[in-house]
């Protein structure tokens, strides 16, 4: 048995594939027409992008816009002025289509890779793909064509990359397995998206099986069964029906309130990060967005993007939501993130450094073009502004001071906004939930981001092996902070919500039923199925086994106890 991560849920059993990994061999020229060579560059360039167009067209309409989306990334990376003068400028040095195309890509991989930062390392995945797509036309070399393998196959690969995935024919691939990837990769977003069970980060996998061989993917635990049993197989069939049946049994949940069994009614939200985002979380019936995560207009590109550009993007998703509230998080970017245009230092600890509200109020003018940006977005929905990395109130006064003063501006210029804008804190550090009462007097509402404030509060670093298994929400000082957070909440009659991945672990749940969450924002693919356990639920139920947890010393005893009172 191998075991890697889990990142689409569902059961796979059929005969392996094993994608070779070659790299795209040429002949290295300098002293070149540069003339030929750009024609040849161009040429290849125009072939990619009417390919690839295509596959954003065609995953757009199969599988949906957030997917074609990231096969649009692609395209832009391409047509970027800046990215193509670089090439040119080595081609007029002498330099081989080839060689140009690849240093300029190769520069970019090594940016992006040195980020200790999960999302900005998938823009490295995403430029060494397009390096061999453009490097195997350059080169007439043969593409591999996913899209003719037999049915009930199980590709195995070091690395899926967004192009390779989306090319795939899902009636004919019935599971994925990677040695390299994670739950943020793109290519486990599209393995998501078209439902197709993947389990990535298997060491040695494309070493250790071979083509042919039947194995069993099981997406659920990350583990992969190599050479089944007929009883392993019969057993895993069973599961296979059995979970798509329940993801079937999920539609009724569409439009209905998010209640407890006893009438509890509680607002489910979703996290996006783009502005298209927000109708995948309408596809899935959230009631709102508790998350849109503004850094992401600002990555993938040679400049920040100005007020015009984030007002426009902001309210194209407060018109797609129309009255449902929109949570918007400031930028919450910075030294783990090496954006290059914002003049960031390297820094020994990124986490603990210069970020998120830290940077903006320490850069007033690039700050303010957001806040402007956001205010006159304000007039044109129910939305919300949540400040990330609070550590103190005067940093949330600080912000305030800033929206009152655009605001008086916008009043004299007669420009509409929301007067009753809302501005809350996102709870993340330990110092911002212990201040919780103090916050509460001067913040419109909460919303706790369980990952970090996991992170920060057991000092733990989940991308470190070393360590990674001592972090857990279920750990007594995370439990303590979050139900602490939730009570000073409630005495202050401000709205409270979650939108780390706590807010839709089974296990979790009863709990922040028992505190009092009122918010609960998620994947837009885990809404219903957090509608449907939420559901489940009393009120009285919930408090007894917050009671017993709550009094529990260890994280180990913590989860054996849910475990075994949460049926999940």
């Amino acid at each position: 048995m191998l075991k890697g991560i889990g990142v689409s849920k569902g059961y796979g059993i059929g005969r392996v594939i094993v994608l070779s990994e070659g790299n795209i061999e040429y002949e290295y020229r300098e002293n070149c027409d540069f003339a030929i060579e750009r024609k040849r560059l161009n040429d290849a360039l125009k072939i990619f992008v009417e390919k690839n167009t295509a596959l954003a067209q065609k995953l757009t309409e199969t599988v949906g816009e957030k997917e074609g989306e990231i096969i649009m990334g692609h395209i832009m990376m391409m047509d970027d002025p800046y990215v193509r003068s670089e090439m040119e400028k080595y081609i007029d040095e002498g330099i081989c289509a080839e060689g140009a195309f690849e240093k300029v890509c190769n520069t970019f991989i090594d940016m992006f890779s040195s980020v200790d930062d999960e999302v900005t390392k998938q823009r490295a995945v995403d430029v060494m793909d397009i390096k061999a797509e453009v490097l195997t036309i350059l080169t007439g070399s043969e593409a591999i064509d996913l899209s003719k393998v037999k049915k009930g196959t199980v590709l195995v690969a070091k690395e899926l990359t967004p192009s390779m995935t989306a090319c795939i024919n899902k009636d004919n691939v019935v599971g994925l397995i990677t040695e390299i990837g994670s739950k943020t990769s793109h290519a486990a977003i599209l393995a998501r998206a078209m439902e197709m069970p993947a389990v990535l980060s298997v060491e040695g996998a494309t070493e250790k099986l071979k083509n042919g061989e039947l194995v069993i993917v099981n997406a659920m635990t990350g583990e992969i069964i190599t050479n089944p049993s007929n009883e392993e197989r019969g057993i895993y069939l069973q599961k296979r029906l059995d979970y798509i049946a329940e993801r079937e049994s999920l539609s009724r949940f569409i439009g209905l309130p998010t209640t407890t069994e006893d009438g509890i009614k509680v607002e489910l939200f979703a996290n996006i990060g783009t502005p298209e985002d927000a109708q995948m979380a309408l596809d899935y019936d959230a009631e709102g967005i508790g998350l849109f995560r503004t850094e992401f207009l600002f990555m993938d590109r040679t400049s920040a993007p100005n007020e015009n550009e984030q007002f426009e993007a902001y309210k194209k998703v407060l018109l797609a939501m129309k009255d449902k509230q929109v949570i918007i998080r400031t930028l919450d970017i910075g030294g783990d993130k090496d954006i290059p245009y914002m003049g960031l230092t390297k820094e020994e600890n990124p986490f603990l450094g210069f970020r998120a509200v830290r940077y903006c109020l320490n850069h007033r003018d690039f700050f303010e073009t957001q806040l402007k940006a956001l205010v006159r977005a304000s007039h044109y929905g129910n939305m919300a502004v949540m400040v990330p990395l609070v550590t103190g109130v005067d940093e949330l006064r600080e912000v305030k001071s800033m929206v009152r003063k655009i605001m008086d501006d916008f009043s004299k210029e007669d420009i509409p906004y929301d007067k009753n804008l809302k501005i809350g804190v996102m709870i993340e550090t330990p110092a911002a939930a212990i201040i919780a009462d103090i916050l509460a007097k001067e913040a419109d509402f909460f919303s706790i981001g369980t990952n970090d404030l996991t992170g920060y509060t057991l000092a733990v670093d989940r991308g470190n092996s070393n360590v990674a298994y001592l972090y857990s929400a279920f750990a007594p000082p995370v439990l303590r902070l979050i139900k602490n957070v939730i009570s000073e909440a409630k005495k202050a009659n401000i709205p409270v919500g979650m939108c780390g991945e706590g807010a839709a672990d089974p296990m979790l749940i009863p709990l922040l039923i028992s505190f009092g969450l009122d918010e609960y924002s998620v994947t837009p693919t885990s809404v219903l199925s957090t509608r449907r356990e939420i559901s489940q639920w009393t009120k009285e139920k919930a408090d007894k086994i917050a009671k017993k947890v709550m009094a529990i010393d260890t994280e180990r005893h913590v989860v054996n106890q849910l475990e075994k009172m949460v049926q999940k």
